[in-house]
């Protein structure tokens, strides 16, 4: 997008980019450090996995770019190593953040974009961060309005300047 908005439809994409940004900072801070084996807990007999989680994740946006571009095919995909998830997972905010960041035509709403898989995602991030604590291996809770977010940083490797709470 040039680096110039423009008009309603800019400011909404960036506000969207934005709001990949931060669940990737959060997604990153639930997955690092993660105890071997984490992937495959289960807090109970119906319960995804973080593994399952995260793979879920992945796919929501494979389909978020999927429906941008005019397809609206689930992906389905099946269900990798904690580490490959994690890959890919990161590689799917990527391409939608860069789908977004492009002059491309969205060929449907943001809010519609928000209200479908990005705001499932967030809820699933959620879910990840309390299978932490159950599985006995918590985060460390963070005032998250002083994070050092950026729309387009939506990879893994994530600010580390951090205001976590002791």
């Amino acid at each position: 997008m040039n680096g110039q908005i423009n008009d309603e439809s800019d400011l909404k994409r960036e506000m969207l980019r934005h709001t990949i940004a931060t669940l990737a900072y959060r997604g990153a801070k639930a997955i690092d450090g993660a105890p071997a084996g984490f992937g495959s807990f289960r807090s109970g007999e119906t319960s995804r996995t973080p593994v399952e989680i995260l793979s879920h994740i992945a796919d929501l946006f494979v389909w978020a770019l999927s429906m941008a571009k005019g397809d609206f095919t689930w992906p389905g995909s099946d269900v990798l190593s904690w580490d490959e998830e994690t890959t890919r997972c990161f590689s799917a905010l990527k391409n939608f953040d860069s789908y977004l960041a492009s002059e491309e035509k969205l060929e449907v709403s943001v809010e519609r974009l928000f209200q479908g898989p990005i705001a499932d995602a967030l809820t699933h991030v959620g879910q990840l961060t309390m299978l932490r604590r159950i599985a006995g291996a918590p985060i460390r809770g963070e005032n998250y309005f002083k994070a050092d977010i950026v729309a387009g940083r939506v990879g893994p490797e994530q600010s580390s300047d951090r205001l976590e709470f002791d």
